[in-house]
């Protein structure tokens, strides 16, 4: 598949809303996750067991901490845009308050209380650098990434504090050590129960 990318105000007409529409039509295989990042169309396979289940024992953990005052989701598969950088990026789990996707329009990154990505050996790059700047930039309070391909050293980061495009790391420990998530969601997650690799 060839590459679109988007540029503002280009005379082609390849500006945000085009690359969107091709986004759209875009026919990638069953379970493949298709994400615009930094105005390119990008296409994963679809996520490893080991991913899923990581995405999934967090999922879990994370019903227990949301404050019950606030009318919050977690959702696995939501599209959230980011149109300054380019972005329009699918996290493997977020928090996002439920009249955000009740609007009839797509969800800007910039509703979402915590987005979590689960890196995979073929992106974990865009998780780690391009869409860590995409939240950043999109003011996104908490950044957690769950990174089983660290230097070989599975390890869990909690971003925060976001800052002209860029985080503060708030916590980083190796997978089997315990991580805090601040509040609103005062979760403590034990690490060590995500699969390696």
């Amino acid at each position: 598949m060839s590459a679109l990318s988007a540029e503002p105000e280009s005379p082609r007409g390849t500006g945000w809303d085009e690359i969107v529409r091709v986004w759209e039509e875009t026919d990638a295989p069953e379970g493949s996750k298709v994400e615009i990042i930094e105005g390119v169309i990008t296409v994963s396979p679809p996520p490893s067991e080991e991913h899923n289940d990581t995405a999934e024992l967090l999922h879990e953990r994370l019903y227990g901490a949301i404050p019950p005052d606030c009318n919050w989701g977690i959702y696995q598969t939501l599209g959230l845009t980011c149109p300054e950088t380019g972005g329009l990026f699918i996290p493997d789990l977020c928090v996002v308050p439920r009249e955000a996707l009740r609007r009839g329009t797509r969800v800007p990154a910039t509703e979402a209380e915590l987005v979590v990505e689960v890196t995979s050996p073929s992106n974990a790059n865009h998780d780690r650098i391009k869409k860590a700047h995409g939240y950043a930039v999109a003011g996104v309070p908490l950044y957690l990434l769950l990174d089983a391909w660290q230097s070989g050293r599975p390890t869990a980061t909690l971003y925060g504090e976001p800052q002209g495009g860029t985080y503060r790391v708030l916590a980083s420990v190796e997978y089997g050590e315990e991580l805090t998530l601040p509040a609103p969601f005062k979760l403590v997650l034990d690490t060590g129960i995500f699969p390696l690799g």
